[in-house]
């Protein structure tokens, strides 16, 4: 790549976080390293990352706390790593601001290709906001504007992360349409593998939580639907 993208990982097991920006390193990023949570949005504000691998467990103050500081700082792609595989816990990253997760342990094959997928999606992002042309999608009450992002219900903004901003364009692009849970991970996640089908259903709940309920039907066994709410 001609312009190499930096990646904080914040992490503080030595050993894994070694890991992590050695591979990362071996794919072309610039990596820089912290181990707790004020060494986290430090190193966020002198060395401006282009995404940040983030440990949820971490001393000084936990890894959703750097979330939360660091996307008041600058909007940026965040992938957080957690020991547990526990859903609240998930829903709850996602909702200051994570864009993906991985859960412990994980091969480093996966979490290098993640990377690159939410790299991949901000440039998506970046074209589309140079494209006039996409204009707005409506449905019903709710407003979706691709130039500026941003989503309205009736006369109200919503505030969604990117990846919850872009599963919810993939779903309104085709409206009351049934897509599978390995559509929805190919088409907003640039992921093929099916044991990612966790992550669409956890953002899912997430982007049901900032919309309502209502908005999104599930197809059990299957997948999910944009429709507007009975009046």
């Amino acid at each position: 790549m001609s312009t190499q993208r930096r990646v904080l990982v914040v992490e503080d097991e030595p050993t894994i976080a070694e890991s992590i920006a050695a591979r990362l390193g071996a794919e072309g990023f610039k990596v820089a390293v912290a181990h707790d949570g004020p060494g986290a949005v430090d190193g966020f504000h002198t060395w401006q990352p282009d995404l940040v691998v983030l440990d949820v467990m971490l001393p000084g103050f936990d890894g959703l706390e750097v979330c939360r500081r660091i996307q008041a700082q600058r909007p940026v792609p965040v992938l957080m790593l957690t020991a547990r595989d526990d859903e609240t816990d998930l829903l709850v990253g996602l909702g200051v601001g994570a864009d993906d997760y991985m859960t412990k342990p994980f091969s480093m094959r996966e979490l290098a290709a993640r990377v690159n997928v939410l790299l991949r999606r901000v440039e998506r992002a970046q074209q589309a906001a140079r494209t006039p042309a996409l204009g707005s999608l409506r449905f019903g009450e709710l407003e979706i504007d691709h130039v500026q992002r941003r989503v309205r219900i009736g006369s109200g903004d919503v505030h969604l992360t990117p990846t919850e901003f872009d599963l919810l364009a993939c779903l309104a692009a085709q409206p009351r349409a049934v897509l599978t849970r390995e559509q929805l991970l190919a088409e907003v996640w640039d992921w093929t593998d099916a044991s990612g089908t966790r992550t669409v259903d956890s953002h899912v709940k997430a982007l049901r939580r900032k919309i309502g309920a209502s908005w999104i039907r599930t197809v059990h066994g299957v997948g999910y639907a944009l429709e507007a709410p009975l009046s």
